[in-house]
């Protein structure tokens, strides 16, 4: 006799900038995973970064209080970044981390892992140079989407996409 798990996991995706970051909650039952949530936030480029990052982190704090449970998440994965093309951008992608570290710690959470992006378009898209459609697709398949449902922007299938890489690659779904 199989012995069928009640016990589910909660994670948290995310895919972080300043324009509009993605998050994603995905829980995962007898290693089947299932989308709780994917949202983002918009921030106006013509709004002071400042503002914009507090922005982040109050929509941050929002989602993990919101979405954590009773256990708290088992993970919580971002894409990894190493190298920005320029000042400026590596302010905005550091500044964006920080605001959403920030808006977890104030419910004692951090980011527990990260992933590169050429293994999420290898592992979800089909291969390392996968595009916003093809990853979006192997989202929804992956999760068994029912026709019909859109996520609002690439930043939600891709902070979901974030998260079922980071599972398959450490063997906590199957995959079919």
């Amino acid at each position: 006799m199989i012995e069928v798990s009640r016990k589910s996991e909660r994670f948290l995706g995310l895919d972080i900038s300043l324009t509009s970051p993605g998050f994603a909650v995905i829980e995962v039952r007898n290693r089947e995973p299932s989308l709780i949530t994917a949202r983002h936030v918009k921030t106006d480029a013509k709004t002071p970064d400042g503002v914009r990052f507090s922005m982040i982190e109050a929509f941050t704090t929002v989602i993990a209080g919101e979405y954590k449970g009773r256990d708290g998440f088992a993970g919580i994965i971002r894409e990894d970044y190493k190298r920005p093309a320029s000042k400026r951008q590596g302010q905005t992608i550091f500044g964006a981390w920080a605001a959403v570290d920030s808006g977890l710690s104030r419910h004692g959470l951090a980011v527990t892992d990260e992933i590169n992006a050429a293994t999420i378009k290898r592992i979800v898209g089909g291969h390392g140079r996968a595009d916003k459609d093809a990853v979006a697709a192997g989202v929804e398949k992956l999760l068994k989407i029912p026709p019909g449902f859109e996520f609002a922007n690439d930043d939600e299938s891709d902070a979901a996409a974030i998260v079922l890489a980071w599972l398959i690659d450490n063997d906590k779904i199957t995959v079919k």
